[in-house]
C-alpha cells in the first residue's frame, strides 16, 4: 500500500482477480501500441469511456492495465472498457472485423482537420507508444492522420493526442 498511495487516508484495499474480455467487432476501437505510461492508459481509458468507445486493443509489450496507477487514472472506467492484449498488430487486425484503421502519426498523410469519411464506418483509431510512435510501416494501413501542432513542440502527449481524436471520431 505505501508504494501506491499518495494520502494517509486510505479507507480499504481490495484483492481482485485479472481478467481480459473480448472486444466487440461491431463496435468503434482504441488500439495502444505498446504503451509504456501508466497514467497516459488510465486517461485514455476515461476518456474513451466519455467519448462512448468501449473496447480497447492493447498491443504488447505494454503496461499492466491493473497497475494501480492505471486503475486510479482511469477514475473506475477501466471496469466499463473491454480490453484485450495482442501479441501484434497483425494478431489484432486479424480478429478485429471489418473495419475501417485510422493510425495517428507525425508524418500522416491527412491532418485530422480535414478528414472526410462515413460517420457510419465502424473505426480503429491507432495510436503508438509514448517515445516513439507508430513505426513507418503504420502509414500504408488505412488512412494516416496527423493532428497539426505548432513547430515549438515536437509532438501532443499520447493521452491528449488520443482525446483530440476521439472526440473528432465521436463528434
Amino acid at each position: 500500500v505505501e508504494k501506491i498511495r499518495d494520502k494517509e487516508n486510505i479507507f480499504a484495499v481490495g484483492v481482485f482477480e485479472k481478467y481480459t474480455n473480448h472486444l466487440n467487432t461491431e463496435e468503434n476501437h482504441i488500439v495502444l501500441v505498446n504503451p509504456s505510461d501508466m497514467g497516459n492508459m488510465g486517461t485514455i481509458i476515461r476518456t474513451g469511456i466519455g467519448f462512448g468507445i468501449r473496447n480497447l486493443a492493447i498491443v504488447e509489450p505494454a503496461v499492466d492495465i491493473f497497475n494501480p496507477r492505471v486503475v486510479r487514472a482511469s477514475m473506475g472506467s477501466l471496469f466499463q472498457m473491454n480490453f484485450r492484449y495482442y501479441d501484434s498488430f497483425e494478431t489484432y487486425r486479424d480478429t478485429a472485423g471489418n473495419r475501417s484503421l485510422y493510425p495517428f502519426m507525425l508524418k500522416g498523410a491527412v491532418p485530422l482537420q480535414e478528414l472526410r469519411r462515413d460517420a457510419e464506418e465502424t473505426y480503429s483509431l491507432i495510436f503508438g507508444n509514448e517515445a516513439t510512435g507508430l513505426p513507418d510501416s503504420f502509414a500504408g494501413m488505412g488512412q494516416s492522420i496527423v493532428i497539426r501542432h505548432t513547430d515549438h513542440i515536437d509532438s501532443l502527449n499520447l493521452a491528449l493526442a488520443a482525446g483530440i481524436g476521439m472526440y473528432e471520431f465521436t463528434k
